[in-house]
Order: structure tokens, then C-alpha cells, then sequence
């Protein structure tokens, strides 16, 4: 069976197409999710990713914060895959209205998607936490150790660690889309991580969509589930 089929049919007769996915939409551009058997979360470190990827440990200790940082959650050479391609096409077509996504990378703003809603801010965003100036992803990657502004300041990646709320105006915004969306997919996401999971809340609409490697809390109540990687089951013509 090839389940990219229903998955397009869906995608033709709906006008207000909005996409929520996690980490495992990024899967196949190599970048690991967290909770799966070969996750991120599921591997052995001298402090749990979760603490490390905290706000209080990125202000006890920014150079063990960065080691880490640098060597698993950035992948500047990942390109965006099938998934992320047939997102963007959506939108050129005037079906799909928004994205939401709890990824950091950047992945479907670089497949061409204008209108994206990042719950988790985005690795190419840096500000100094003294004087707030702006610093691309570069200038993480061509730094050592603890990244410095101008002014002397430890520079801070834009993307929301634990302990830290979401930005109000971006889940405001991926709310409103969801709630006037008639097509919900949702896709590579366990939707286990809170709040972002709970915009699901905010969909009125008549077609849940669920697109996933393992079963999820919405597999229920959704008119459509499709098993297996997201890329190929939502691969289109191109």
C-alpha cells in the first residue's frame, strides 16, 4: 500500500490545511529525534539531556551547556527532506495556511514555508544577554567555548529550554491558525511535550490527520493515522 495516496486526498479537498510536527519530522535530514529507541534522550551522558538543556544549568554552567549544544542540536548542514517540501508546496498552492513546530532547526522556512510558527524558537536566532544584539548560527559555530557579544556578554541561542515559558505572541499565533484550520496534520511528534501539544485543544475543524512512527494520544480521535516515516508518506510529484 502506498500511503502517500490517502494522505494527497485529504490534502486536495481541504482549503485550510495547518501542519503541527515535532522532532521526527527532521528524521530524514539526519537529525535525531529525542524519545525514540535511538534518541536523543535515550542516550548516556554525564548529566540527563534534560538537565543539561535547561535554564538554570545554561546559567550555572554555559561552557558544559555548549559542548553539548554544539555537538547535538545543531546540524547546519541538514537539508529539508520530502516532508518539508510537500509542506512548502501546499502553501504555494494556497491550501495550507500555516505551519507549527516544535523543531529548531530552521528546516521549513528553508524548503521555502513563509508562514511558520516555532513553539521552540530557532537555532539561527542568538542574542547577547546583556545588551540584546543579534547573532547568526555562524557565529556559534566559529566560537569556543561560551560564545561572547561585543560587550563582554554570554550570547544565548533563541530556543526555549526547560524551565523557560513559550513566547505568548507565537503560540497565540499557531493557536489562532489551528482553531480556523478545516485540516489538522499532524505529524512526527509523540505529542507528549507540553504546552505546545495542547493546541491540538484548539482544532474545530472536520479532518485530523496523524502521521506518525508510533501510536499517539490523537490517534483516536482521527480521521486518517498513517504509520511510518513522514517524508515518505507525504512525498509528492515534484
Amino acid at each position: 500500500m502506498r500511503y502517500g495516496q490517502p494522505a494527497c486526498r485529504h490534502h486536495q479537498k481541504s482549503r485550510r490545511i495547518v501542519f503541527f510536527g515535532g522532532a521526527g519530522v527532521s528524521c530524514e535530514s539526519g537529525i535525531p529525534d529525542f524519545r525514540s529507541a535511538d534518541g536523543l534522550y535515550r542516550q548516556q551522558w554525564a548529566d540527563p539531556p534534560e538537565e543539561i538543556l535547561s535554564a538554570h544549568y545554561f546559567q550555572r554552567d554555559p561552557e558544559a551547556f555548549y559542548r553539548f549544544y554544539r555537538a547535538k542540536m545543531l546540524y547546519p548542514h541538514a537539508k529539508p527532506n520530502a516532508a518539508h517540501r510537500a509542506l512548502a508546496r501546499l502553501e504555494r498552492e494556497g491550501k495550507l495556511t500555516a505551519v507549527a513546530t516544535q523543531n529548531i532547526d530552521g528546516l521549513h522556512q528553508a524548503a521555502g514555508s513563509k508562514t511558520v510558527f516555532e513553539l521552540h524558537g530557532s537555532v539561527h536566532r542568538n542574542h547577547c544577554t546583556r545588551c540584546g544584539k543579534f547573532w547568526p548560527l555562524e557565529a556559534i559555530l566559529q566560537s569556543e567555548g561560551v560564545p561572547r557579544c561585543t560587550c563582554g556578554s554570554v550570547i544565548k541561542p533563541d530556543v526555549v529550554l526547560y524551565e523557560e515559558p513559550l513566547d505568548m505572541r507565537v503560540y497565540s499565533g499557531a493557536a489562532r491558525a489551528i482553531g480556523e484550520a478545516d485540516t489538522l496534520i499532524v505529524g512526527g511528534t509523540s505529542l507528549n511535550v507540553y504546552p505546545a501539544a495542547g493546541l491540538l485543544r484548539c482544532f474545530l475543524g472536520d479532518e485530523l490527520v496523524v502521521i506518525n512512527k508510533t501510536p499517539t494520544p490523537a490517534d483516536r480521535s482521527a480521521t486518517l493515522v498513517l504509520t511510518g516515516p513522514i517524508g515518505e508518506l507525504m512525498a509528492m510529484d515534484e
